[in-house]
């Protein structure tokens, strides 16, 4: 895969204890699967939906993928399709950006406009 830029949805203190220790080594599904779990730009949306229906709020970090070197892989997941995955903790100098996401009044995510 070409994209430069991969992207993590977590609980929002777990990105913010990355950033004091450094790196985020996952949550609780990636230490079981063995690799953090990432999407590409066009993912986001159906990872949102399927992953995160139940929760009110989620944070995003968008990833440079080129930071990863030999750490990531794109590996067949959800639908069959190509997803990224990191094997081994995820540097927080390579997180470009955090975005806080919430729902809307209708109760719909919104991502943010520079996406």
């Amino acid at each position: 895969m070409t994209d430069t830029v991969i992207y993590r949805f977590a609980d929002p203190a777990a990105l913010g204890a990355a950033a004091l220790a450094g790196q985020f080594e996952g949550e609780a599904h990636d230490r079981r699967d063995g690799f953090i779990h990432c999407s590409a730009r066009h993912q986001i949306e159906g990872t949102l939906l399927t992953h995160f229906a139940t929760l009110e709020r989620v944070a995003l970090a968008v990833i440079d993928a080129g930071a990863l070197g030999a750490s990531l892989k794109w590996e067949k997941s959800r639908g069959g399709e190509d997803f990224p995955h990191i094997y081994g903790p995820l540097p927080f100098s390579a997180i470009r950006a955090v975005h806080l996401l919430k729902r809307d009044e209708a109760g719909e995510w919104r991502l943010p406009e520079e996406l």
